[in-house]
């Protein structure tokens, strides 16, 4: 008897930990609405690149379709827009611009957080304050620059009926892949180096030192001991970066005439008629375009996710 009463208490308090908070319900709900909020649009995306077009005009938006879904705008969108060219196009500018904005980043973020020199917070600072930076302040000048900066033209590669020219071929930097590759590398290189900077700086400087006394030069340092320490943080750089210039417009209009070298966000922009806007086509370019992040994503989630955590349990 005393054995069950001693147990009674303990399993009222049991049961009553078990009763669901009001605050725990609340939380839940916002979760839930907030999840709802952020996917309704791209169903709803989805659900109209589905739809015939003429069906929508004829019943509204706000109804099913007659005659069901089909993937007939995707196959629109992907032989009459060129879908196939404009990924290379923009892949052409993406990739070489990740690669140069990780490298240049890494080599400024290791000089400054690795060596003890009088300017390197000075170095610092002026990288990360580029990022308060607005692209439209500079848009007239960089303008100028880009229509009077020679370049040399050394041929082009030909792939299939894509022509990319070995730096330009109007010999200048405007309306070039190369000079939407430095735009993107320019502006985005702050930004880089202040988040590897961070990351770098939870590397104790012993590591370095060390090399140093086995003969190592710095260059052999930061290729072969500070970037293989540093790759969840340039995984998840390279996601983000990649995502950036990925869905840039604002460059690509600007500094390219023409159309036939423009990145994929340009391409989208080509479906809107003249008189007519065929919504349900765009919906339709606009996922077949956010695929590759998506991709890039999925493959460097664990990479990407480790970036981010990493960095701050470190020190």
């Amino acid at each position: 008897m005393s054995a069950i009463a001693a147990t009674a208490p303990r399993t009222v308090v049991r049961r009553a930990s078990r009763r669901i908070k009001p605050a725990r319900v609340i939380l839940h709900a916002f979760l839930v609405a907030m999840v709802a909020l952020w996917l309704f649009p791209l169903l709803w995306a989805v659900f109209a690149s589905l739809r015939p077009y003429g069906d929508t005009v004829l019943h509204g938006y706000l109804s099913w379709p007659a005659n069901g879904l089909s993937f007939t705008n995707y196959q629109t969108v992907w032989t009459q827009a060129e879908i196939p060219y404009y990924y290379l196009n923009t892949l052409v500018i993406v990739i070489p611009g990740v690669i140069f904005t990780l490298l240049l980043a890494s080599m400024v973020a290791f000089c400054c957080t690795q060596f003890s020199w009088r300017f390197n917070l000075i170095v610092l600072m002026l990288f990360t304050a580029g990022n308060l930076l607005p692209p439209q302040v500079i848009i007239v000048p960089l303008y100028w620059v880009y229509l009077n900066t020679p370049i040399a033209n050394l041929g082009s590669i030909d792939i299939g009926t894509f022509s990319f020219a070995i730096f330009s071929d109007n010999n200048l930097l405007y309306d070039q892949y190369i000079g939407i590759i430095l735009i993107h590398v320019v502006f985005q290189t702050g930004f880089a180096t202040f988040v590897l900077a961070n990351y770098m700086k939870t590397i104790t400087k012993e590591i370095t030192e060390s090399a140093l006394v086995d003969g190592a030069n710095v260059f052999r340092i930061w290729w072969s001991v500070i970037l293989p320490l540093c790759r969840p943080a340039l995984a998840a750089m390279a996601t983000l970066l990649f995502t950036f210039m990925y869905n840039d417009f604002f460059w690509a209009l600007v500094l390219l005439s023409h159309g036939n070298k423009r990145p994929i966000t340009s391409a989208l922009n080509n479906l809107q008629g003249e008189f007519l806007i065929n919504y349900n086509l765009i919906a339709a370019g606009a996922l077949l375009a956010c695929l590759p992040p998506i991709i890039v994503y999925i493959l460097l989630q664990r990479q990407f996710v480790a970036g981010l955590t990493l960095g701050s349990t470190k020190g």
